[in-house]
């Protein structure tokens, strides 16, 4: 078993009508990946895999709300934020975890139509420690931060439901 949790509580979900995967030491920008999380939490399964396309194919870009000192400005990002990117190698990690999360879903028998993410999360995990050598015997630190990316689907309620 696994010593890592989700960074939502079981007490805050219902069991019978949530999936979750998790995607752990995932080498991207976890910069990046906040931002992508944070831009997707809320659409419905299938709004956010053709956004997450979109923004492979550099036809949607993901706005930076947080990491965005000299990030230039794109076209077509929600009113009130300027900065943008299009995080290709993050959107498509998390268009993985995204999918491994639909097939949970699925295993569970929920609709595939009504799936929400009501969570998604991602954050720094361990660092890869490397060196490089320099000149006069020296080197440089070369660290890279690997990332954590959490995904949880709700269903949607439909005619009675409660969310």
């Amino acid at each position: 078993m696994p010593k890592w949790g989700y960074s939502i509580t079981e007490e805050e979900l219902d069991p019978e009508k949530t999936a979750k995967a998790s995607g752990r030491e995932v080498r991207v920008s976890h910069k990046a990946a906040r931002e992508v999380c944070k831009a997707i939490k809320g659409m419905m399964l299938d709004q956010a895999k053709q956004y997450l396309k979109d923004v492979i194919d550099k036809k949607k870009a993901v706005p930076f709300r947080r990491y965005k000192k000299k990030v230039g400005h794109r076209r077509g990002l929600e009113k009130g934020f300027f900065a943008g990117r299009y995080p290709v190698k993050t959107s498509q990690k998390v268009l993985i975890v995204i999918e491994n999360a639909e097939a949970n879903a699925e295993n569970k028998d929920l609709d595939a139509e009504r799936l929400r993410i009501i969570h998604a999360a991602a954050y720094p995990g361990m660092k890869i420690k490397r060196y490089t050598p320099r000149a006069h015997g020296r080197a440089s630190p070369k660290f890279q931060t690997l990332t954590h990316i959490e995904i949880v689907l709700g269903e949607k309620p439909g005619s009675g439901d409660e969310f």
